[in-house]
């Protein structure tokens, strides 16, 4: 049986004062939640900024983060058949204006190179916002006979989108990502495609990132330019906001018939293609921050975090610690463990401070003592709290601990969700229930209606969800008392 007790309070900074050190330095998410982000990004060193407006530095910290996700999604991709590519960053105007609506959507954030060195182009490029105009493009010409299909892509790469507010992680005008395409012989195909991949997304975020999401359809509206029907993962935030996390598109034959995508059918026949494109971004970890961090900094999900144990010695310069802490590093290592050994010369109050502000999910601490009693104090970065854990079998038991952190960050963040969403039954609910959380109403799907929504409460229609969409035949819209075709999430939103 392990021992299990609270966090002692002199152990958060030099001193007797859990509030000293580098915690100060970070604002209250009560009193200001955007500052608090900005504070904990730059100070836990994740990012820095650039430059050029509305861009972002990813230092190795945060980049870590990015490695981890994209090994994880990776596999998961090849795992249901999908293989790797590359395409052009760049992006002919004539190429993009093929699918009118996918243009319009994208048009006042697309960026422009209009000069090769001193020359003036003849034809205007676009720094890709998306590829789907140019792998069409290829598509147009690999895809000739139904023994083509299914044809499985996927891209790792980085997009650019001017945006007008941007917030590192959350909205830059660069940004990096991973954007799925593929292309199928019916409809039906297609549909299945694009709700697999929204599982596989699902999967990740939840069992990896410790974010449970609500998962449904996106409004006419809402749903990406030039696509059939959107689907989308929204995470709510600690200030009540909802953030989309990913989204996959059903994007039918409106692509194929625009770049003339084309396969000859086993009866003969020249029929349209039917493509899908999905994707998830950098924007994932600015969820990460935002669904777990603390006043204290950041909380890392343990199958993410870019140090999942790190090793403090206590009085280190005592015979035998160091020693004993270098073996520890090594045997956590060898099982496969994200370990770290901090054998700086600062106190440990400092270096305490420090990795809880880095959000590492499990500190070990080892000294003269604990070596004595063959025994480490093992501190979880979500609760708090420490736990005397033998050094026998040392890393078995931190495995077992990563996945009950794991565990116990999904199950907080899904109890904070639960205890800010309502289901609204008049107007007056719905605009007070987004002011800090979710609201789930009978909506009629009018886009002008939607439009007035937004105007009058500054709220947004998320999806429609898959568990909870239908409503009784005699429900009304909680906004213009018409009859509802759907039960719709309303939030604010990043």
């Amino acid at each position: 049986m392990l021992s299990v007790q609270k966090r002692e309070n002199n152990t958060m900074g030099k001193g007797n004062n859990k509030n000293e050190g580098f915690v100060t330095q970070i604002a209250s998410r009560q009193e200001n939640f955007p500052q608090w982000y900005t504070d904990v990004i730059l100070k836990t060193d994740m990012v820095d900024y650039s430059e050029v407006r509305g861009c972002m530095v990813i230092k190795p910290y945060g980049y870590r983060v990015w490695e981890l996700i994209q090994q994880d999604l990776d596999a998961r991709f090849k795992a249901t058949g999908h293989q790797n590519a590359y395409f052009p960053l760049f992006i002919p105007e004539s190429l993009l204006k093929k699918e009118a609506e996918h243009v319009e959507g994208f048009a006042p954030e697309v960026a422009w190179v209009t000069h090769g060195g001193d020359e003036l182009l003849t034809e205007r490029l676009c720094v890709r916002p998306t590829s789907e105009t140019i792998i069409c493009s290829m598509y147009s010409k690999w895809i000739q006979s139904y023994r083509d299909l299914p044809l499985l892509l996927n891209q790792w790469c980085n997009v650019v989108r001017w945006e007008k507010t941007t917030r590192p992680f959350l909205r830059t005008s660069e940004f990096l990502w991973q954007e799925g395409h593929t292309a199928h012989a019916t409809a039906e195909e297609a549909q299945e495609e694009t709700l697999q991949q929204l599982r596989t997304y699902r999967a990740f975020m939840e069992d990896v990132l410790a974010v449970p999401v609500i998962c449904g359809r996106k409004s006419e509206n809402e749903k990406f330019a030039g696509a059939y029907a959107t689907y989308t993962l929204e995470a709510m935030m600690q200030d009540g906001k909802a953030l989309q996390m990913g989204t996959s598109h059903n994007l039918s034959d409106h692509f194929a018939k625009a770049y003339d995508i084309q396969y000859l059918s086993r009866e003969g026949r020249l029929e349209p293609c039917y493509t899908t494109s999905w994707g998830v971004s950098t924007r994932m970890i600015g969820g990460i921050i935002m669904v777990h961090g603390d006043d204290r900094g950041l909380v890392m999900p343990p199958r993410v975090a870019p140090v999942q144990v790190v090793i403090l010695p206590i009085a280190m310069h005592k015979p035998g610690v160091l020693e004993k802490a270098n073996e520890l590093l090594e045997s956590l290592k060898a099982a496969g463990l994200r370990a770290q050994l901090d054998d700086r010369d600062q106190s440990a109050g400092w270096k305490f401070n420090e990795w809880e502000m880095k959000g590492v999910p499990v500190r070990v601490e080892v000294g003269p003592r604990d070596i004595e009693n063959g025994q480490v104090v093992a501190v979880r970065r979500d609760t708090l709290e420490k736990q005397a854990l033998p050094m026998e079998n040392l890393a078995d038991t931190l495995k077992e601990l990563l996945d009950a952190v794991h565990d116990g960050m999904f199950q907080k963040a899904l109890a904070f969700r639960e205890a800010k969403t309502v289901k609204a039954s008049t107007f007056d609910e719905l605009a007070a229930g987004v002011q800090n959380g979710f609201v789930l109403a009978p909506w009629c799907g009018c886009s002008d209606c939607e439009d007035e929504i937004r105007a009058k409460t500054g709220a947004t229609t998320r999806c429609m969800p898959f568990d909870d969409a239908a409503v009784p035949e005699d429900a009304v819209c909680i906004h213009c008392g018409k009859p509802a075709v759907t039960r719709m999430y309303f939030a604010k939103s990043y």
